[in-house]
């Protein structure tokens, strides 16, 4: 089978913990198409957001039949979740690990790495442009 690689930059957010909540992807595939999606997902906390991010952009990925993928995440806690090196304690969060891992073990290469915020700016604005127009549709919210 060919490798088909690519990036995922991926971020969550919420206003308010919880709140009103974002999520934004970005998907690129190695010699290929460049994929961004930002998206309103209701009131959920912040790291369930970026959980959820993440799944979002992996579910994309494989979909556009990439085996092989580098994830970026500002979300250091996830990456090390993620990696084994910390325990997930919160039980909100088990659901969308668990969704994480399973989407991830399609994979036959996968990579969870932490970036500092301003190296995921592209998905870090998807958030903020997806909180943005819902807020501004209901401002009660």
């Amino acid at each position: 089978m060919k490798t088909i690689q690519a990036t995922l930059h991926t971020d969550g957010g919420s206003r308010g913990n919880p709140g009103p909540a974002g999520i934004g992807y970005v998907l690129k595939i190695e010699g290929g198409e460049t994929h961004e999606r930002g998206a309103y997902i209701g009131e959920t906390t912040n790291n369930q957001a970026e959980y959820l991010a993440l799944q979002r952009g992996l579910e994309l990925a494989g979909e556009k039949k990439v085996n092989s993928i580098t994830c970026y995440l500002d979300s250091e806690l996830v990456v090390k979740q993620l990696r084994g090196e910390y325990r997930v304690r919160h039980q909100d969060l088990l659901p969308v690990y668990t969704a994480v891992k399973k989407v991830a073990a399609t994979f036959n290469r996968i990579s969870f790495n932490h970036v500092r915020r301003e190296k995921n700016a592209q998905a870090d604005a998807l958030v903020n442009t997806a909180l943005d127009k819902q807020l501004k549709k209901s401002p009660n919210s």
